[in-house]
């Protein structure tokens, strides 16, 4: 896209915001990209997609737009701005569907427009996926007291973004679309960290890296404000995304957006997160999106309250974390992780609610192949060799499991080890035990541990046989 002096007026003009209070948020972050800072320090914003980080980000960029017209070129453009995206793999749907059409078209826009922003994506590491740590591993689903899931969902993956930036670069600041107004507790943490007359604080768990909250003082009025009135920069709907918080909207909340425009009355304040989320007691949004008309969203609001009403039953849980600690509550029931037959139930659910969903919406995957494959793998090496994914899949779906990325052994190579096993079938159950550890080894990306694993199935087998 080709600017010239004519159309740049023309841009300003466009986007002039009828409220001095944006106006300077905007003027803050050109001082800030642009004078305040004269390093090229990457800006990075993490995007959810929700009403915050867009909000955050259509400032940002109209920001550079002006930027463009204050210096001369190729001057003004030099610091990069990461828009990051965390796909923990098991977002609500409707919301994911939103961010994934929104990402590609902040993508192309920021391309045309000869922009120095750039769409990363990041997703936790396969084993540390919520299903792999669940159905799996046999973690129990978080709570309160048991919350790691934002760790290995969220913070781990952008971290790890981070990092790279910050070894490249040498530092890196992050913006974020964190408000006073949001509650109590969120500006108290938001003051804690500031220093008085400074933009920057530095980040509380990352090495030379600093935070830049622009919008900490805007309300949610003003928030909403922006999303009705503001034309997107990148060229994206913005009622898309109110239609979805209303339609989310718990209660008869009314926002008031400073909008005369009767559709705009009724926003809610609706957040969003994982579908499977058992943190809280309730999921408001995900309930008043079914009361709204997304009626194909109750098998997954059924299986996520089947996840919180069974969590702590003791007849679900072992009586070890898989740390080999001993979990016996004070009423002497089971407080580990999940048994093999729960992490079994919770698989044969999941996949039964997928097909269901997917008869609507068959571009929904709730739980991928290579999960499936991951999740056998941690089956075998925690020695549960009786228990197979396949058979489960196959159950559900009446077709095997796509194993691209695993050999078995063929029917003849089974046979001849039968034959060379036939006075004793054991030892047959054993080396296939043995061959099922080797073979599944190559899935996941830490391979450590695997030598220990066939050792301890020597010793299992040795001890049944010393006890026969």
């Amino acid at each position: 896209m080709k600017f010239t002096w004519k159309s740049i007026a023309k841009l300003k003009k466009m986007q002039q915001i009828k409220s001095k209070k944006i106006e300077g948020i905007i003027d803050q972050i050109i001082d800030q990209y642009a004078y305040a800072d004269r390093s090229e320090r990457p800006w990075v914003i993490g995007f959810s997609g929700g009403k915050d980080s867009t909000v955050l980000l259509m400032l940002v960029w109209i920001a550079l737009q002006r930027v463009r017209e204050q210096l001369p070129y190729p001057f003004q453009l030099k610091r990069k701005v990461y828009v990051v995206c965390n796909d923990t793999m098991v977002e609500n749907p409707i919301l994911a569907d939103y961010v994934q059409n929104v990402l590609k078209k902040i993508d192309e826009e920021a391309r045309n427009q000869d922009l120095p922003i750039f769409v990363k994506r990041t997703t936790p590491k396969l084993e540390e996926t919520f299903w792999i740590n669940v159905i799996g591993k046999g973690y129990p689903v978080p709570n309160n007291s048991f919350r790691w899931c934002t760790d290995k969902l969220k913070i781990r993956p952008t971290s790890s973004f981070l990092l790279d930036q910050v070894d490249e670069m040498g530092e890196a600041i992050v913006l974020l679309g964190t408000r006073y107004d949001e509650s109590a507790t969120r500006e108290r943490s938001i003051r804690k960290h500031e220093v008085t007359g400074r933009r920057l604080s530095k980040h509380t768990t990352s090495p030379n890296t600093y935070t830049y909250a622009p919008i900490k003082e805007m309300r949610m009025e003003e928030v909403w404000y922006v999303i009705n009135t503001v034309p997107s920069p990148w060229g994206f709907d913005n009622s898309i995304l109110f239609q979805i918080y209303s339609d989310a909207s718990a209660d008869d909340y009314e926002c008031p957006t400073v909008v005369t425009d009767k559709q705009h009355t009724s926003c809610g304040q609706s957040r969003f997160g994982c579908w499977t989320c058992t943190v809280v007691k309730n999921d408001k949004s995900m309930n008043a999106l079914v009361n709204n008309g997304r009626n194909w969203m109750q098998p997954l609001l059924d299986f996520r309250n089947r996840l919180v009403e069974n969590r702590n039953l003791s007849e679900n849980r072992m009586d070890t974390r898989r740390n080999g600690q001993i979990a016996i509550n004070e009423d002497g029931g089971n407080n580990g992780t999940y048994n093999i037959m729960y992490r079994k139930e919770i698989l044969r659910d999941l996949l039964k609610v997928q097909k269901e969903i997917q008869k609507e919406r068959p571009d929904i995957t709730l739980i991928n192949n290579q999960e499936l494959i991951a999740i056998q793998v941690i089956w075998n090496r925690d020695l549960f060799f009786d228990h197979t994914v396949g058979n489960i899949y196959k159950e559900i779906y009446g077709r095997e499991i796509s194993t691209n990325n695993i050999k078995t052994l063929d029917h003849t190579e089974k046979r001849i080890i039968r034959e060379v096993c036939e006075d004793d079938m054991k030892y047959y159950d054993l080396i296939d035990n043995l061959i099922s550890l080797q073979e599944t080894k190559t899935l996941l990306i830490s391979k450590y541990g695997l030598h220990n694993d066939i050792e301890r199935r020597i010793e299992k087998f040795a001890v049944l046989e010393k006890n026969l």
